[in-house]
């Protein structure tokens, strides 16, 4: 029952924009590493064009999609409707991180509420889109978005969060360096 479309239809758009969560996946060239598959939340997902999406990444315990990225581009969004009718979206591209530092960056932060502990911003041209029916999703309650992340970047402030990019943002845990980790160097 999959359907497959050239790009984000206003549709499947509003469906985006609906969900509280999204799942971004990625990959080394390597059959020996890991496939990386990470969910996020805090409104950090935008439709920017039918063929183009950004979301703003915070700093975590790993930056893999950024290391994948870095070395073969391959990307891949999953939304799910835990409310309403079912349905799951995928969004397949090709992706690549934007730094604070970069020249396109003000363009691409305007789109976004910022929070503490931003990262960089990963932009995606989308090949191929799909929907699949999503019967077996099961339904969930959404209360609302968690806080600790931004709360606990807040209390670390601009050094703490610099030190801990350094220390465990510049390599992948397969060791693919990361281009904040080529950034630092």
């Amino acid at each position: 029952m999959a359907k497959y479309y050239d790009d984000i239809t206003e549709e499947l758009q509003a469906f985006i924009a609906h969900q509280q969560m999204f799942f971004v996946a990625s990959a080394p060239l390597s059959a020996e590493g890991h496939v990386n598959l990470s969910p996020k939340g805090l409104d950090s997902f935008r439709v920017l064009s039918p063929k183009r999406v950004a979301y703003l990444d915070l700093t975590g315990s790993g930056n893999e999609t950024s290391a994948h990225l870095h070395e073969n581009g391959r990307i891949t969004f999953m939304f799910c409707a835990f409310d309403g009718a079912p349905k799951i979206l995928r969004l397949f591209g090709t992706g690549r991180v934007v730094l604070p530092d970069s020249a396109e960056w003000p363009e691409l932060v305007r789109h976004f509420t910022v929070h503490s502990g931003v990262r960089q911003i990963i932009v995606a041209d989308i090949a191929t889109v799909q929907t699949a029916c999503g019967y077996a999703v099961p339904l969930y309650g959404y209360e609302g978005q968690r806080d600790t992340l931004t709360r606990y970047w807040d209390v670390k402030g601009e050094d703490g969060l610099e030190a801990y990019q350094r220390e465990k943002n510049t390599r992948s845990i397969d060791g693919l360096p990361t281009p904040l980790g080529l950034a630092c160097e």
